[in-house]
């Protein structure tokens, strides 16, 4: 039997060939992720990796699949994706896996493990550690692989409970063995949540010395920044000093001007981001092609009141006095916090109920008139918000209208700046089809090609490409995905270049994506001919240890 060196084939005699590949890809414009122009182009595939890329003989795969007109590209990677406990229900990843995601990367502040100490470990949400988490994946099937970074939230809430207090000495030395720990399951590094309690509880000197501990297995820092509001430049630079201090990678997750009074500014954030990269600290950030923001109704209330968790903060939403505390907060801000109701102007009309419910799919200024309909006096609307909180157990997840286009594609444009989805695997029916989710958990990938390359023209279908794909795996630390080449593991998407486009919408957001034909992960096809085959071949990719 004829055997073929694992090489790139720019050429081979047109002989008669058994098959030796398990799959060949024909026809196709490869763009191999790394911006290097489009070539015409077989991919042969043999077990989990890609064999040969080139001029491959006929009859050689035991499946061929004509590509002409399409683009054959790297898996796309989700830098910024939040469906840890979704893929244990459904490993199928729908709504990814119809964009061209091969890989979700998980634990955005918050990770599914490890939730020890103070923090119970419940089996399916919470896992004792990430290794845990990472074994029930594979056990249970996905679709997708998964890499994940370990949360601050966890190892505070471990150590601190939900107590506001700042840690003793001792127990912020309790956080360290378990973040160790984490990194040895194979983390990807840690991740902060600054915004919100607790990550806004650690300090800029607490993430350093944690990240001193990421440093020593070469993982990397990913951060969401403290505000991304009034003070979105001094958060900025505090990402950069954690990463100078402690010797780490930052990646800045979407990075945004969420404050309509800074808009236009994004050309300062990239200038700050540019005089780090120079002086040597390895900043990055990535976004989502949309300009507005999932976050949650119980973000508008200040941090205070969300000490003791969510029954302490109904229980101040319930007491006139520190409600009267609340509201003057509220409408007046405080320094340093990133308020989420003074960034959109005290504006209800740009903030749009995403969760399951009543109001699923209305903007905040219908649910407060229609919650004050036939009543006497007019009702303060923030008192109408705060009472809709108590309502609902105190979460009422929300899209924020808060940024703007052009601070947007400026920063997509930057040649350190990827793509995230910050979206999790819904599905439009069945038990994953679920409130009224933003568009990007089914749109993200195929906007950025259909909207940004071909219509707009923003970007280069190459450097669109290697934004989704061998820039993410080279933030993740990941060698072996992200780009076409020999010997690599055979994670492939393949779209239409004149027909890939997302569909899901503010007003209609569940409609899968369009134009994405096949999806291959470690040598197996999830998505054939545009149709999921229900194969589960994903991996929990884990960074290796020093």
């Amino acid at each position: 039997m004829r055997t073929l060196p694992l090489l790139l084939l720019f050429s081979l005699p047109a002989l008669a060939a058994e098959p030796i590949f398990d799959l060949v890809l024909r026809n196709g414009k490869v763009v191999d992720g790394t911006g290097n122009p489009w070539i015409h182009a077989d991919v042969a595939i043999r077990g989990n990796k890609i064999a040969a890329i080139g001029n491959i003989p006929a009859g050689s795969g035991k499946r061929e699949v004509d590509a002409k007109g399409l683009v054959i590209a790297p898996g796309f990677i989700d830098m910024h994706s939040h469906s840890d406990t979704l893929l244990l229900e459904d490993g199928n990843a729908p709504s990814k896996v119809r964009q061209g995601v091969t890989t979700e990367v998980l634990g955005e502040g918050n990770s599914a493990g490890p939730y020890v100490g103070e923090m119970r470990a419940d089996g399916r949400n919470r896992f004792e550690s990430l290794g845990a988490y990472f074994t029930a994946l594979e056990k249970s099937g996905s679709a997708v692989n998964v890499a994940s970074y370990v949360g601050l939230d966890n190892l505070w809430l471990s150590v601190m409970g939900t107590s506001h207090v700042r840690p003793t000495a001792e127990q912020f030395a309790k956080m360290k063995p378990i973040l160790e720990a984490a990194m040895q399951d194979g983390a990807i590094g840690l991740s902060s949540m600054l915004m919100m309690p607790p990550g806004s509880l650690a300090t800029t000197e607490d993430v350093a010395e944690l990240c001193k501990i990421v440093a020593k297995y070469r993982g990397s820092y990913s951060a969401h920044i403290r505000s991304e509001g009034e003070t979105v430049l001094d958060s900025v630079k505090e990402a950069i000093a954690v990463a100078d201090k402690a010797g780490v990678p930052v990646d800045v997750i979407h990075l945004k001007i969420a404050e309509q009074k800074l808009w236009g500014r994004m050309n300062e954030i990239i200038a700050l981001i540019e005089a780090a990269r120079k002086r040597g600290v390895n900043v990055q950030a990535n976004v989502y092609p949309y300009t507005r923001g999932n976050n949650n109704l119980a973000s508008i209330v200040p941090p205070w009141a969300h000490e003791g968790g969510t029954n302490k903060m109904i229980e101040r939403l319930e007491d006139p006095m520190q409600r009267a505390r609340l509201k003057k907060d509220i409408k007046e801000g405080i320094p340093g916090w990133y308020n989420h109701y003074t960034a959109v102007g005290g504006d209800w009309s740009r903030m749009l109920i995403s969760g399951k419910g009543t109001y699923a799919g209305l903007t905040m200024d219908r649910v407060i008139a229609a919650r004050t309909k036939g009543k006497q006096g007019s009702a303060d609307s923030v008192d109408v918000m705060l009472d809709l909180l108590i309502a609902t157990e105190g979460s009422v997840p929300t899209v924020f209208e808060h940024h703007t286009e052009q601070d947007m594609n400026l920063a997509l444009k930057q040649p350190w700046c990827s793509v995230g989805s910050d979206g999790s695997a819904y599905a439009i029916e069945g038990p994953l089809r679920r409130g009224h989710p933003h568009p990007r958990n089914f749109g993200t990938f195929p906007r950025v090609l259909g909207f940004y390359v071909r219509e707009k023209g923003l970007l280069t279908l190459e450097d669109a490409v290697r934004k989704m794909t061998s820039l993410n795996a080279a933030k993740l630390g990941i060698t072996d995905r992200g780009t076409l080449r020999p010997d690599t593991c055979a994670d492939i998407t393949i779209f239409d270049p004149e027909r890939v486009i997302d569909r899901s919408t503010f007003a209609e957001p569940f409609h899968y994506s369009e134009g994405i034909a096949y999806v291959i992960v470690n040598g197996k096809l999830v998505l054939d001919g545009g149709k999921p085959t229900g194969e589960k071949p994903g991996k929990a990719i884990k960074r290796p240890k020093p």
